[in-house]
């Protein structure tokens, strides 16, 4: 008998890990189906009038200097602004703790290439895809994005834009080889793919809100920003 019942338990392990498994592949066959169409490249996203090019934060080395991930972002970034994709960029990125700044090193390194100061709107709490496309959207009131991340990334990006209301396009920034964790990165994405899927049916509201800012006005209106701790104000 126990030896039986040991069986029946291993079975049930393993068929509720195959039935898991099916429903993370389906997740994500689905999201990346839905969504290939709409990655283009910088030349077809000239002149497409989006309200913004939103650049997704990565990781900021402890020099200070982007990630090689991140910088690919805001080059791809430039360039597209430079073919008119929008008259603005979003950077959209964690700033959640004081001796951490993504938005501003990628603002500071934009301006450095020449693009205005106004023109550059900075997102302090894009701490997550979700945060950044709900923020796109409610905060910054966007209505047509172009998004710039990795490819990998850019599939859940894109559904979760589409899934809050924007007219979004993706560009891929994979300008070069990162490294070995690459794998890694891609293996959790499909199961970061999951939680996005099920966080766009419940749409909680991001940790942090506040009021609305005008993509017309000048992006140094985003220098401080009342509904965030202070340090996350330069």
């Amino acid at each position: 008998m126990r030896k039986k019942m040991i069986i029946k338990i291993i079975s049930w392990i393993i068929f509720i890990g195959l039935v898991i498994a099916l429903i993370v592949g389906a997740i994500n066959i689905y999201m990346v189906t839905t969504t290939s169409k709409r990655i283009i490249s910088v030349d077809d996203a000239k002149d497409i009038n989006a309200d913004c090019i939103i650049v997704l934060g990565a990781g900021v080395k402890p020099s200070g200097k982007p990630s090689w991930m991140l910088e690919d972002r805001i080059i791809v970034g430039e360039q597209l602004y430079n073919v008119n994709a929008a008259p603005k960029l979003l950077m959209s990125g964690d700033h959640g703790r004081e001796n951490y700044d993504e938005v501003n090193t990628m603002k500071n390194y934009a301006i450095n290439d020449g693009i205005p100061s106004e023109d550059i709107f900075m997102d302090h709490a894009g701490f997550e895809t979700y945060d950044s496309m709900y923020r796109a959207k409610k905060i910054f009131g966007a209505k047509k994005v172009v998004i710039v991340s990795q490819k990998y990334h850019l599939y859940r990006s894109l559904y979760i834009a589409k899934k809050m209301g924007l007219d979004a396009y993706g560009v891929s920034s994979d300008l070069r080889y990162y490294s070995k964790k690459q794998y890694y990165r891609e293996a959790r994405e499909w199961l970061a793919r999951v939680k996005s899927f099920i966080k766009c049916i419940a749409k909680p509201e991001p940790k942090y809100l506040g009021d609305s800012i005008d993509l017309k006005a000048s992006g140094d209106v985003t220098k401080k920003l009342l509904d965030l701790p202070p340090f996350c104000a330069r």
